[in-house]
């Protein structure tokens, strides 16, 4: 059945969580495991053409890569975030990890492979926020799941995976899940050509945007839109997003916002998520619940956080509590749509 969320439950997502006074959970603590890239975006009118030229109209450099942003994401939301992962033993990582701790966020558990170049992504942004993306590997996956000792990884709440070799994403994943935290994976655009089905089973909460759900269902036994046993949250780019449990779905429509960079858009839906949900009660204290109600504030501010990041000039968006409020309006959850199923 279809439900108007003020019949199924009163909620003010405008209201801060860390200001919710039946909310009993304090700052969630997460490890964001993945990717750390220095970012280069250059913002152009328009793509040239084969053989042609176009007009630089600004270049920024920023930290990047997807286990970073959401690092800083969760920081900028008041949670404690600590980042695993590498980079080389160069000025572009010294200068990554630089920005990191000044963000807040802990990189002491870092691999520093002095042998390889710190991963660069130089990222192409035509006027209409739309992006094309060069990169070279460098360090970014020089990490394996040992260099983590299973003592930080116990006292986080949550383990959040980004990109990685396959291998490492499902040694970390299964660890947590031995060891108490929640679990949660956005494997990005390769979820299906990198043999992450351990990682994807073990997580319990999956990303994707439409295009990867469409591959997921294709190539493996999870239904992104009908999930047996874990929740999925699917992007759909200006269009908002769905959550998909079980039990049942809600969705959103997103916020209208003048797109200018949409590179870490994902990213920064996802520590907005993250930075909501491991506050409500039933999803801190007994894992990621199947009632599709108890993702209607995570929901609304991981788009809004969403669509903060793609008004930003770079991959590293600025989120606040105060932003989110000011990009949500009033009465956002009257849009949400919810369907209830046995």
């Amino acid at each position: 059945m279809n439900d108007d969320v003020s019949e199924e439950r009163e909620v003010d997502p405008t209201v801060d969580p860390d200001l919710e006074p039946e909310t009993e959970t304090g700052p969630p603590a997460v490890i964001a495991a993945g990717h750390i890239n220095w970012d280069v975006t250059i913002h152009v009118d328009e793509l040239p053409e084969r053989d042609g030229e176009t007009r630089i109209e600004r270049l920024e450099q920023s930290g990047g890569g997807s286990a970073a942003n959401v690092a800083v994401g969760v920081v900028g939301l008041g949670g404690q975030s600590i980042v695993f992962g590498s980079v080389g033993g160069d000025e572009s990582g010294a200068l990554a990890l630089r920005e990191l701790a000044s963000a807040g966020v802990d990189p002491g558990h870092v691999l520093v492979d002095a042998d390889a170049p710190t991963s660069v992504t130089y990222v192409i942004v035509d006027g209409n926020g739309e992006l094309l993306m060069l990169a070279n590997e460098g360090a970014n996956e020089s990490f394996s799941a040992g260099d983590l000792d299973r003592e930080t990884l116990a006292a986080a709440d949550h383990l959040h995976l980004t990109g990685q070799q396959p291998e490492t994403a499902a040694a970390l994943a299964t660890t947590a899940a031995e060891l108490g935290p929640t679990r949660s994976f956005d494997p990005g655009r390769r979820v299906t050509d990198r043999g992450y089905d351990a990682a994807l089973h073990a997580a319990d909460l999956v990303f994707v945007n439409d295009r990867e759900a469409d591959a997921l269902a294709d190539a493996t036994d999870i239904d992104p839109r009908a999930p047996d046993d874990r929740v999925v949250a699917v992007k759909h780019g200006g269009d908002g997003a769905t959550v998909h449990t079980p039990h049942g779905d809600v969705s959103h429509p997103g916020f209208d916002v003048d797109a200018v960079d949409t590179a870490g858009a994902g990213d920064a839906f996802a520590a907005g998520f993250l930075g909501a949900a491991l506050r409500e009660p039933a999803i801190a204290d007994g894992g990621f619940t199947h009632d599709p109600r108890e993702y209607q504030v995570p929901l609304l501010v991981a788009n809004a956080c969403g669509a903060i990041a793609a008004g930003t000039v770079t991959a590293r968006a600025d989120l606040s509590w105060d932003r989110v409020r000011s990009v949500m309006g009033e009465s956002p959850e009257a849009d949400l749509l919810i369907e209830i199923r046995a």
